[in-house]
């Protein structure tokens, strides 16, 4: 079994680097100010913002490779799995990490609009490639907060003021993930990300229980398109197949079930396979190796 960092709470990461426990729901950590510590593989329950300088240039984040560019920013969310496996190394960074609990958000109107941030998605691969202009203003409000956190008890107005640095450090990263889409090739890219929130809300909604295992021509109708054009276009943006990309998604999401503790019986039935061994083996045909070798690397 790989070796995976529990964060179910933001101070979970906190202690793990050594870094100050300022508050139950929100861990703000400046990485300069650490003694150097060892890798991490994550497994997140909380919602996190890795503000650095410079990262690790071989990071993992689900099933893919991160593309990681200097003065950036990793956006992570409940239920995802990255970083790197501690292999003894010690690192030191530079920068900030800012992780809050979905407690912090409850009731709040940030809590109704997180999920139209996309930067959050497994499916955006890249950094948020920061400009020296945003580096320092996001690095200020960081700042700011800490002292509030510092500075004051936990009472409902701290918290409302956290939440108004956590949306406005949001919008800033919402204008650099808006940048960075708008220099890309839309046409593609516009519908892969309609076909990925189509898949994220087919398994959000638990559609695979009653419906099966999401198919080509589902989201090809659910996105307006007949299943050869829809193919083509799939094709064209990514050099695979469409089934092949629901096939990507649903092992993606086998991962994280298996390193939540759930059995192979288990994950095969939340998924919507008919029987363990038909998960098996396209888990097997995806990845190379079976569930169980998977369980015990």
């Amino acid at each position: 079994m790989k070796k995976i960092l529990k964060v179910d709470s933001p101070n979970d990461y906190a202690r793990f680097v050594d870094a100050p426990v300022l508050h139950p729901l929100v861990s703000i950590i400046h990485y300069d100010e650490l003694q150097p510590f060892r890798h991490s593989l994550n497994n997140y329950g909380v919602y996190g913002l890795f503000i650095q300088r410079q990262f690790p240039r071989v990071l993992s984040y689900g099933m893919k490779t991160l593309q990681v560019s200097d003065a950036s920013i990793i956006a992570v969310e409940p239920g995802q799995i990255g970083g790197l496996e501690d292999n003894g190394e010690r690192i030191s960074l530079s920068g900030w990490a800012l992780l809050w609990s979905p407690e912090l958000l409850h009731g709040s109107e940030l809590e109704r609009q997180i999920e139209h941030y996309q930067f959050f998605s497994y499916f955006f691969t890249d950094s948020l490639r920061m400009e020296p202009d945003e580096w320092l203003c996001i690095t200020q409000l960081l700042t700011q907060m800490r002292q509030e956190l510092m500075g004051h008890e936990d009472t409902h107005s701290l918290r409302s003021i956290l939440l108004g640095y956590l949306r406005l450090i949001l919008e800033y990263c919402n204008r650099i993930y808006l940048r960075q889409l708008s220099e890309e090739d839309k046409g593609g890219n516009d519908l892969l990300k309609r076909f990925h929130n189509l898949l994220q809300q087919y398994f959000r909604e638990n559609r695979q229980l009653s419906l099966g295992l999401p198919t080509v021509a589902y989201c090809a109708s659910e996105l307006a398109y007949s299943p050869r054009y829809f193919g083509d276009i799939v094709h064209k943006a990514t050099g695979g197949t469409a089934i092949g990309y629901i096939h990507n998604y649903i092992i993606n999401q086998a991962k994280s079930l298996l390193m939540n503790g759930h059995n192979i019986s288990e994950t095969s039935r939340l998924l919507g396979f008919d029987f363990p061994h038909h998960f098996t083996r396209l888990f097997k045909r995806v990845t190379g190796i079976t569930p169980s070798e998977f369980l015990g690397k």
